[in-house]
């Protein structure tokens, strides 16, 4: 199949992309002012209508779109098409209740896999591959995005899933995985087994492409060597599409942006303006190509910079380094959204003060998670197996929020030190 997985997309002109840009602004701004309330009002308040919107500089004009928005609209106020024209969902967790949901024609299904498939393109991959995809299936992107991008590159698809190591391991040997689609720490987790296993001899892995959270360039070369592969990195994210908004290719300098589907911009994230190609900034896009649920100007929180220069593996698609953080929050660990206001009300709802604390490592290249809770005196003064019950229920609870196992410690009252500004909630030891 070739370096490409759609060449003359990949590697067109920037005046082709920046036509594409300036038709998908206009076009979808007077789809979602003619057809999304939400949009049309927030628009209004703005001083803007589509008549505004003349070329791609104009998109500034339009206002910034956050994930409070989104739970504001949920679930059908940003959807712009009837719902019986809409074919799937997917969703991502909420802090309050209410998730995010986002919402897809089979277009924008078609759209989405096109960009997984790019990506395992640009790792190496084709149709004589087996992809060997352990991402989460359901509501989660993961899973399905690699999935069918693995489809249209033809590759053999093993849709395993995340979890049960053994059977990874089994599928992985007896089916010849070539590239392997998982989170990063999962990735250094299997390396770690396959090690243990004295597998290293069986497996025909050759490539990894991971994402879903934070990894260092020193993690990066650690999996390379353990599983002697190249580990290309991955980005989305549900609000936008999924997995495959952009991608590293053989080069890994920096991740394609699939331009034809989104326009990105990097922002001050204080005070909203446009930066430079090269500076740090907050990354913003617009999904002018969906049909279903398309955002403009959405502040993913995320900080990185963009380069528009060409690469040397020809694509012309802008790339954005490696995520260097975020503005809010919010964590990413083991691959889940991990906000601490979803702590604080699991904790609050179980009679606990709200007085805690989140300590993130990563060991054995596995994120882990302690959350300290502050007993109450009435707590602090029952019997070693009364706390050792309510340690287990907060910790029941916590997997229920999270999606995720936290350990629970609990500590005496007020032993947790109070800060006269903003409470330090977070400490984060990843060397991400």
């Amino acid at each position: 199949m070739g370096k490409y997985f759609q060449e003359e997309i990949e590697t067109a002109s920037r005046e082709q992309i920046t036509q594409w840009h300036e038709d998908g602004l206009k076009d979808v701004v007077k789809r979602v002012y003619e057809n999304v309330p939400f949009y049309r009002k927030k628009m209004e308040e703005a001083g803007v209508t589509p008549d505004d919107i003349q070329s791609l500089d104009d998109i500034v004009k339009l206002p910034f779109l956050t994930k409070d928005d989104l739970r504001d609209a949920y679930p059908y106020g940003l959807l712009a098409l009837p719902l019986s024209e809409c074919v799937r969902i997917q969703s991502t967790s909420g802090t309050t209740g209410k998730r995010v949901v986002d919402f897809y024609t089979q277009k924008d299904l078609d759209n989405w896999a096109n960009g997984c498939a790019r990506a395992i393109v640009a790792a190496g991959g084709d149709k004589d591959d087996v992809c060997h995809v352990c991402y989460g299936y359901g509501l989660f992107t993961g899973g399905p995005g690699l999935n069918d991008g693995s489809h249209k590159v033809g590759c053999l698809t093993l849709p395993m899933s995340s979890g049960n190591t053994d059977r990874q391991l089994q599928f992985m040997v007896d089916l010849g995985a070539t590239i392997l689609c998982c989170t990063p720490s999962y990735a250094a987790y299997l390396a770690e087994s396959i090690h243990e296993r004295g597998l290293r001899d069986k497996i025909k892995l050759k490539a990894g492409i991971f994402g879903a959270e934070a990894w260092s360039e020193e993690m990066r070369n650690d999996i390379q060597e353990k599983l002697g592969i190249k580990a290309y990195d991955i980005y989305g994210l549900t609000e936008i599409e999924g997995p495959g908004v952009s991608f590293e290719c053989q080069e890994q300098a920096g991740m394609h942006i699939c331009e034809d589907l989104f326009i990105p911009e990097i922002v001050d994230p204080e005070t909203l303006e446009p930066v430079p190609d090269g500076q740090v900034g907050e990354l913003v896009f617009t999904s002018f190509a969906k049909e279903a649920f398309p955002l403009i100007r959405y502040r993913t929180k995320d900080i990185t910079y963009i380069t528009h220069e060409k690469c040397k593996c020809g694509r012309t698609h802008a790339r954005i380094h490696r995520l260097m953080g975020r503005t809010d929050d919010m964590l990413i660990i083991k691959g889940v959204n991990v906000y601490p206001s979803q702590v604080e009300e699991v904790l609050i709802k179980k009679g606990m003060p709200a007085n805690y604390q989140l300590i993130v490592d990563r060991v054995h290249n596995s994120d882990t998670l302690e959350v300290k809770v502050e007993m109450t005196p009435e707590l602090f003064a029952e019997t070693d197996e009364a706390k050792a019950k309510k340690q287990k229920e907060l910790i029941s609870a916590l997997k229920s929020m999270l999606g995720i196992y936290a350990e629970v410690t609990l500590v005496e009252p007020k032993s947790i030190t109070r800060s006269e500004g903003k409470a330090v909630r977070v400490i984060d030891n990843r060397k991400i």
